[in-house]
C-alpha cells in the first residue's frame, strides 16, 4: 500500500516489486518515493541530480571522478589540437625500400 506524506510517496516493498516501473516513472517526473518494510524506511528512490550525466557511463564516469578514481585529462585553453598526421603510402613504401636497400 503506497501512501502520500507531504509530497514524498512511501510504498511498501512488495508493492514496489509488483509496480516498480510506475514508481521509477513517478521518480523520473520528480516525485521522491520512500521504501518501507514492516513500517521501516529502508530505501529512498529520488531523480537524478541535475549534475548526473544523462547516460549510464556519463554517470559512471562523473561518479569515479568525484570519488577521486579518476582524474579528467586537462587540455589546454583553446581548440583540441591536430592529431598528427599520416604519410603518404607512397612516403612509407619509398621509406621502406630505403630501408631494406641498407641491409
Amino acid at each position: 500500500m503506497a501512501t502520500l506524506i507531504s509530497k514524498m510517496l512511501t510504498v511498501g516493498l512488495k508493492t514496489l516489486k509488483n509496480k516498480l516501473s510506475e514508481y521509477v516513472r513517478l521518480v523520473a517526473s520528480g516525485e521522491t518515493v520512500l521504501i518501507s518494510d514492516r513500517d521501516r524506511v529502508v530505501a529512498e528512490l529520488v531523480p537524478p541530480r541535475e549534475t548526473r550525466g544523462r547516460t549510464v557511463p556519463d554517470a559512471v564516469l562523473a561518479a569515479a571522478v568525484r570519488e577521486g578514481l579518476l582524474t579528467p585529462a586537462v587540455l589546454p585553453p583553446g581548440p583540441p589540437p591536430e592529431p598528427p598526421g599520416v604519410a603518404p603510402l607512397e612516403q612509407i613504401l619509398e621509406e621502406l625500400a630505403e630501408d631494406r636497400s641498407g641491409r
